[in-house]
């Protein structure tokens, strides 16, 4: 497997590149507008095709280069069937399977930082038929989790990540590594690492959310960090809505 993470310090993000080099087939997940030319160089570089480009929610934080992306080297731009997206999209559901060639990867709805929210759990069959690795998005991250208050109804959307964490996240290998889409100096989660990377297992044992009760879960979240600059042109934009004035 080629696998290549991308890493913005500026706001704390992170975008992947990854797939199947045997079969030149690759996929780019949340990448950013400003980079969309360092992704096809180096997929380029390594003679593979970007055939998926998967935004794991709609962003609130920065432009998403999703779409130009896909556009560019005519893949299938991605996003969960549930996403409010006015341009056209390939819609993912809760535990399809996309193939890379000998790369796989499952798709997991996880709401709750934005309804339409997924992770992305990804074998490399060349090495076994174990999940190498866990794509978290927004939902979790290295010592803490994603905020639920941006879409609204913070405590309803704090109770369905509780349950996306604890159903479906929790329940995956303690070896898999966890790559989340933000760390350190993020606005979209308190408390974040600046370590970019973790395991199920150690984030099982160390993440002070994850020790929580549901109820305690959500009271704890209601302590969040100011909402991202300019989120509402931001918003307007990832959702392919220029007129759009506020995330409903």
């Amino acid at each position: 497997m080629i696998f290549r993470p991308y890493y913005y310090f500026d706001k704390g993000c992170a975008a992947y590149l990854f797939g199947c080099g045997t079969l030149s087939r690759c996929a780019v997940v949340d990448p950013r507008a400003e980079d969309v030319d360092s992704y096809i160089a180096f997929a380029h570089t390594k003679n593979m095709r970007i055939t998926h480009v998967i935004d794991t929610h709609v962003h609130a934080d920065h432009l998403s280069g999703g779409p130009e992306l896909a556009r560019r080297v005519e893949a299938a731009y991605c996003l969960h069937e549930s996403a409010d997206f006015t341009g056209s999209f390939t819609p993912l559901k809760d535990g399809q399977d996309i193939e890379l060639g000998n790369t796989h990867v499952k798709v997991l709805h996880t709401p709750g930082h934005s309804p339409e929210s997924v992770c992305l759990v990804v074998t490399d069959l060349r090495r076994g038929t174990d999940p190498w690795f866990v794509l978290t998005g927004d939902t979790l991250f290295v010592g803490a989790v994603g905020r639920p208050d941006l879409p609204g109804r913070a405590r309803e959307n704090a109770a369905l990540l509780y349950q996306s964490i604890h159903d479906k996240l929790l329940t995956l290998p303690e070896d898999l590594e966890l790559y989340p889409g933000h760390f350190s100096g993020s606005v979209c989660g308190a408390g974040l690492s600046g370590k970019p990377m973790s395991t199920i297992g150690f984030e099982r044992k160390w993440n002070p959310m994850l020790a929580k009760d549901e109820e305690a879960f959500i009271e704890a979240l209601a302590d969040v960090p100011p909402k991202p600059a300019d989120m509402e042109r931001i918003l307007a934009s990832n959702h392919g809505k220029p007129g759009l004035k506020e995330h409903v």
